[in-house]
């Protein structure tokens, strides 16, 4: 079979191979969960607890008289009869949403500035550019095993975050009602989305740089920006419709694809070898 087209089979390898050496790892792993555990646990468990335990005071109805300022088909959407209510059921559903988009790009992001100029400071940058698999498919593998541990970590949280968000703003409002189908969009369309595009670019650079240090500096200054966006587009996804973050999410899949198909060009087995111009 030619190198030219693309094996599915052993882009999963590459991806399989990654995936195996992160989860070796407690350096990579251990700081993943914690940083996972502070958005999704630990943060919404202590300001959710403490809103529906202060009961009727003068400090949470001041919080609820704040969300005036959310646009108005959110304050429709709010649900609840007592301030604290009100209040922790709109800090679960609205405030929370960008937190989804943030730890998954910072986590998949450090993965992916380092998958591809590790292999050359690592010395196994020669075994992968004499392997049967071609650039393209070297590229997808180390694509989808940089995506895979943020989106996971993710999910775990999300889930983790589900259970909290229902088992103490639930009784205040009648009753378990999350995730709401905005927040279902996000999750599964949006965030696939923006994961995309931010791991098309950061494999671009981690192909071309000389050192991971290098290339996360230089990661820096594509996801901080890409994070801003989408924080922003999460935040829209959440207040809006279900049309308009079906929207924003074919949005992102179409930039992302279209990033990853001009990305597959950025892996040269030169650069793998440490050959290359410029490395």
């Amino acid at each position: 079979m030619s190198r030219s087209t693309m094996n599915w089979s052993r882009t999963l390898t590459v991806a399989r191979t990654d995936v195996k050496q992160l989860v070796l790892a407690k350096d990579f792993w251990m700081p993943m969960g914690i940083l996972g555990s502070i958005f999704f646990v630990i943060v919404p468990l202590v300001l959710l607890f403490s809103i529906t335990s202060l009961g009727d005071v003068e400090a949470v109805q001041n919080i609820a008289n704040t969300l005036e300022v959310l646009p108005q088909k959110a304050q429709d959407q709010i649900k609840g009869d007592t301030p604290q209510g009100r209040t922790s059921y709109a800090l679960a559903v609205f405030l929370f949403a960008p937190m989804a988009v943030v730890v998954p790009l910072t986590i998949s992001t450090a993965v992916g500035a380092a998958t591809l100029v590790g292999e050359r400071e690592r010395g196994t940058g020669e075994f992968l550019a004499h392997s049967p698999a071609g650039t393209k498919e070297i590229y997808l593998g180390k694509l989808l095993a940089s995506l895979l541990p943020g989106y996971f970590t993710t999910m775990v949280g999300f889930t983790a975050y589900s259970l909290i968000v229902n088992l103490i703003v639930g009784p205040e409002v009648g009753g378990w009602f999350f995730p709401t189908t905005q927040w279902w969009l996000l999750m599964l369309w949006v965030l696939p989305g923006f994961l995309l595009i931010g791991l098309s670019l950061v494999l671009r650079l981690s192909g071309r740089v000389k050192s991971t240090a290098a290339a996360q500096q230089a990661s820096g200054l594509i996801t901080l920006p890409l994070i801003a966006i989408s924080y922003a587009q999460a935040s829209g996804a959440i207040y809006g419709t279900p049309t308009t973050t079906i929207i924003i999410g074919a949005i992102a899949w179409t930039i992302g694809i279209t990033s990853t198909w001009r990305g597959m060009g950025a892996v040269k087995r030169q650069r793998l070898l440490g050959v290359a111009d410029g490395v």
